[in-house]
C-alpha cells in the first residue's frame, strides 16, 4: 500500500479526516497535571486516548519537543508509542537540506521514529526532497501555500509567467510524485485558492492547517480541497482541540472538539 492509499484507507476506516496537532506548550498545561512526574507525557497520553476515536492522524510539531532538549526527543518518541497504529503519525519538522543531510533526516523520522510522514520545505529543491521518497509507504507533505501571514512574502508572489510561486512549487511536487508518496501543505486561510489548487494537483493529498485558532474557512476548504470519492485531505487542528480546556476535563473537552470537527467536515463532504 503506497502512502496515498494509506491516507485514503485510514480516513475511511475512521470516518474522519481530522488531524490533531500535538503542540505542547508547558504554560498551557492543565493545573491538575502540575504534580505529575512527566506532565507533557501525561497530557499527550490522555489527549490521544480521548481523541483517537475521532482522529485519522496526529501531528506532533518538533519545535514543541525540541524545546526540552534531549528529554524532548524522549517525549516525542513516547508520544509516537501512545499513538501506535491507531492513526497516521506525521512529524511536523519542516526539514529540507542538501541530499546527504536529508537522507539522514529521512532515516531518523522514517526508520528510528517510524513516522508515516514528515513535513518538508521545498526551498532547496529536488535533491533535498528525493531522499524522503525512497519508500512508497512513507510520505511527505511539502509546503505549498501555508496558513501564516508570511505566506504572502514569497508563496503569493507572481512570477514572470504570471503564475504564483506556490503554483510553480505544486508543478514540481507533481513531478516528484513518482511513487504516490507526495502530499502538500495548503492553509485553510486561503480558501479562495483551493479550487484552482485542486485542479493543479488532483491526485495529491493535502495537509490543511489553519482551522480553529487561525480562523480558516472550513466549509470552502472541504468544498474545494477535498476529493469526493476518495477523501485526499487531512484537516489539522492543534490549539482548538488540545487546549479546549485547562481544567480537569481537558481530555473530555478535547474529545468533544475533535468529534465536533469530524462531524462538521463530514457534513460538508
Amino acid at each position: 500500500m503506497n502512502f496515498k492509499e494509506k491516507i485514503i484507507s485510514r480516513i475511511k476506516e475512521k470516518g474522519s479526516a481530522v488531524c490533531v496537532g500535538l503542540d505542547v506548550e508547558p504554560g498551557k498545561l492543565p493545573e491538575i497535571l502540575k504534580n505529575e512526574k512527566d506532565p507533557v507525557l501525561k497530557f499527550n497520553k490522555e489527549i490521544i486516548e480521548a481523541t483517537k476515536e475521532f482522529t485519522a492522524a496526529y501531528k506532533p510539531n518538533l519545535a514543541f519537543y525540541e524545546q526540552f532538549g534531549t528529554k524532548g526527543f524522549g517525549y516525542f518518541e513516547k508520544t509516537l508509542e501512545y499513538i501506535g497504529g491507531e492513526a497516521l503519525k506525521i512529524a511536523d519538522a519542516k526539514r529540507g537540506d542538501i541530499g546527504n543531510t536529508s537522507k539522514k533526516y529521512a532515516q531518523a523520522f522514517f526508520e528510528t521514529f517510524d513516522c508515516d510522514a514528515i513535513t518538508l520545505s521545498p526551498y532547496m529543491g529536488e535533491d533535498s526532497v528525493t531522499p524522503f521518497l525512497d519508500r512508497e509507504d512513507k510520505g511527505v507533505f511539502i509546503l505549498a501555500l501555508t496558513s501564516n501571514k508570511g505566506s504572502y512574502d514569497f508563496q503569493m508572489q507572481k512570477m514572470a509567467d504570471g503564475r504564483f510561486l506556490y503554483e510553480f512549487v505544486i508543478e514540481k511536487i507533481n513531478s516528484w510524485n513518482i511513487k504516490k508518496n507526495c502530499g502538500m501543505v495548503v492553509g485553510a486561510t486561503h480558501p479562495q485558492m483551493f479550487e484552482g489548487i485542486r485542479k493543479l494537483a488532483p491526485d495529491l493529498p493535502y495537509l490543511i492547517p489553519g482551522i480553529g485558532a487561525q480562523g480558516g474557512d472550513l466549509e470552502n476548504t472541504v468544498k474545494y480541497g477535498f476529493v469526493k470519492n476518495d477523501v485526499l485531505a487531512l484537516v489539522n487542528s492543534s490549539r482548538g482541540i488540545i487546549f479546549a480546556s485547562n481544567g480537569p476535563d481537558f481530555a473530555e473537552r478535547a474529545a468533544e472538539e475533535a468529534k465536533k470537527l469530524r462531524d462538521q467536515i463530514n457534513n460538508f463532504i
